[in-house]
């Protein structure tokens, strides 16, 4: 026995094959938030803002050697008190891998001694900061706001790639 679609019956199935076409992605967006599957762990920032700090310009430092910073350079803020030579290089090797960007950052190494690399201005800390943690990593925007800090168990890679970025979605 053979079921007649009629007329009708036909347009209401398109009716509902339209919906369920429509309705689908919906549902499914629903379920992958809700459920979590399918949604990507990504990290896009390895560092946490720095929201708490003051200005650069309002920093316990003492300058010690002084280099040209321009209007735009972004600037590497880095406490060097344990293996600051170690750290200093490390730095100075994640400024160079910048490649054509390496000119929009500026690096201050704060703490430490010896001569400066190229590119680097030393400072002294005169006072001890609360916010101040060893060995840390700050991330400075040209008007001098901390945008980024990095502690010191977070890889010299991710300071490179959250620059990157940073420099990729603030062009000039």
């Amino acid at each position: 026995m053979m079921i007649a679609i009629n007329s009708v019956n036909r347009q209401r199935i398109k009716l509902v094959l339209i919906f369920v076409i429509f309705s689908a992605p919906i549902i499914t967006a629903w379920g992958m938030v809700e459920w979590r599957i399918g949604v990507p762990e990504q990290i896009t920032a390895h560092g946490s803002p720095a929201e708490q700090l003051p200005l650069l310009e309002h920093w316990p430092v003492e300058t010690v050697s002084k280099t040209d910073v321009g209007e735009d350079q972004w600037t590497l803020a880095f406490d060097c008190s344990v293996k600051c030579a170690e750290r200093r290089d490390i730095l100075w090797r994640m400024h160079r891998a910048l490649g054509r960007e390496a000119h929009r950052l500026a690096r201050l190494s704060i703490g430490g001694g010896g001569q400066a690399l190229p590119g680097e201005q030393l400072a002294r800390w005169e006072g001890k900061p609360t916010w101040r943690k060893v060995n840390s990593v700050w991330l400075i925007d040209p008007q001098g706001r901390p945008a980024l800090s990095f502690p010191a168990s977070v890889p010299v890679a991710d300071i490179l790639d959250d620059t990157q970025h940073l420099f990729k979605v603030n062009a000039r």
